[in-house]
């Protein structure tokens, strides 16, 4: 990523009006406990979350499918609010991970290139807007609920019991740092772990399994069945019919798909923001692929603050990021200005170029599966055995 001038000049920063605001309230993690975070309910085909029809209304028929072959576009409604989100399919298939080394601007973590298989899946068409995280984060999907004074049903009660981050930072009269719009507008700033918590509530309150993609998944949805250096072909010079980047950003993200989607309709895959992957970086990590046969959900579970994949570049980077197979993984400095210690579990003070978007699987994983995905609190963002969280 190129190093933007507002973020060498915030390392200058002369007034901050709110810094995380600390919520003291937490969650108590015995010594020794991975996490007693309220997740969504173990996932299987006896036991499924709540039905979509009893959480989407007449929509729901969109979202049903029982093959590959059934699979549509939908639209998502979030109970209760007037805020609703695209979900495209994206078909099962083999494909080739990586770049070769004659790829232009490559790196050596993108290789070898390997075979790997994908189940059918839908993904977000947009990366996931302030509405859609708000609506999360600020508990308002249980405000309207209470200010219409509908009951408190099963569904509503499991979605409530999640756990909430603690507000966001808010830099103001900050040398350097350009206030970055909000409405309409992708979110970003989020940590790893947070996203996926988004998710977990997603799923609670939609009756279907939503998680963050894995880097093959998010891949092989870039690429769209496509081989080149990014889903439009090899020429960069066709950047900007197609992404925000450095050169055409203004040094900010933008609203949602106002540029060209790839082959499979996805918006801003390049660029805008970038991505949050399920997956821990691992520099070597294709080198342990099988050349003699294809990986089958190939993902790298990691439990740590950073080292986390993200995907797809950004407003903030030079066209050689935003091909389809240069990864990043995240670090400390994507912190540097959080003043706290152990730093934030929910927010990153220099990550406002990451984003995420969702995907949900075609079949439910089994149980067991879905276990191993959920996430977990790092160990060194739990500051004395607590868990930072939003008091409702």
């Amino acid at each position: 990523m190129k190093l933007s001038c507002w973020l060498c000049a915030a390392l200058m920063t002369l007034t901050v009006a709110t810094l995380f605001q600390q919520d003291l309230a937490g969650l108590f993690l015995p010594e020794g406990s991975q996490s007693q975070l309220t997740h969504a309910p173990m996932l299987s085909a006896a036991e499924p979350l709540p039905g979509p029809a009893a959480v989407q209304g007449p929509a729901a028929a969109d979202s049903d499918a029982k093959t590959e072959a059934d699979m549509k576009p939908y639209t998502q409604k979030i109970r209760d609010l007037p805020i609703t989100f695209d979900m495209v399919p994206i078909p099962g298939g083999v494909f080739a991970m990586g770049s070769p080394e004659s790829e232009d601007d490559r790196n050596e973590d993108e290789g070898p290139v390997h075979q790997v298989k994908i189940e059918p899946f839908w993904m977000g068409k947009y990366e996931v807007s302030w509405d859609e995280f708000d609506a999360w984060q600020f508990c308002r999907d249980k405000q309207v609920r209470n200010l219409n004074g509908r009951e408190t049903d099963k569904v509503d009660a499991a979605a409530d019991a999640m756990t909430r981050p603690t507000p966001e930072y808010e830099l103001v009269n900050t040398v350097g740092v350009k206030p970055m719009p909000r409405q309409g507008h992708p979110a970003c700033s989020m940590t790893n772990f947070a996203a996926q918590m988004y998710c977990e509530w997603l799923s609670k309150r939609t009756g279907h399994y939503y998680r963050l993609p894995t880097e093959a998944e998010w891949e092989y949805a870039c690429r769209a069945g496509t081989k080149t250096a990014y889903s439009w072909g090899d020429d960069p010079e066709k950047i900007d019919e197609y992404a925000w980047y450095y050169d055409n950003s203004d040094e900010q993200y933008h609203p949602s798909g106002k540029k060209k989607p790839n082959p499979w309709g996805l918006y801003d895959i390049h660029g805008n923001l970038a991505e949050w992957c399920i997956d821990g970086y691992a520099a070597d990590f294709y080198k342990k692929s099988n050349p003699a046969e294809a990986a089958i959900f190939p993902v790298n579970i990691s439990h740590k603050a950073y080292e986390i994949v993200y995907r797809g570049g950004s407003w903030d980077d030079e066209p050689d990021g935003l091909r389809s197979a240069a990864r990043r993984a995240s670090d400390s400095e994507l912190k540097m200005r959080d003043p706290q210690l152990p730093k934030s579990l929910w927010w990153m003070t220099e990550a406002q170029h990451i984003g995420f978007r969702v995907v949900r699987p075609l079949t439910v994983p089994p149980a067991d599966v879905i276990e191993k995905l959920k996430p977990v609190p790092p160990a060194e963002l739990v500051k004395d055995g607590k868990l930072d969280t939003r008091c409702d």
